[in-house]
């Protein structure tokens, strides 16, 4: 599965890496909002790290294996997705 440009892969440790940016924190807050229902419904967790306006996100290949997956990948894509929804509602 092909994620977006806007995100880095790194090869040591295996991982992908993207930065989103918001125009304020509420907007910040309503994607952290949606991201971490994401995150129960898959049982997925990247590591997050955050500002007023920015969000990083790195999401790490599954323990014991030595590259990214599927899941790695799709998770990703469902993360841009979720930007690209957010409407503040």
């Amino acid at each position: 599965m092909a994620v977006s440009s806007s995100w880095h892969e790194r090869k040591r440790p295996p991982r992908l890496e993207r930065r989103y940016e918001f125009p304020n924190y509420e907007a910040l807050r309503d994607f952290l909002d949606r991201a971490a229902e994401l995150s129960e419904r898959e049982g997925f967790y990247p590591d997050l790290g955050f500002g007023r306006d920015y969000v990083n996100v790195t999401i790490h290949a599954a323990e014991g294996e030595d590259g990214l997956g599927d899941a790695q990948r799709r998770f990703a894509v469902e993360l841009d997705a979720l930007l690209a929804s957010g409407n503040g509602d």
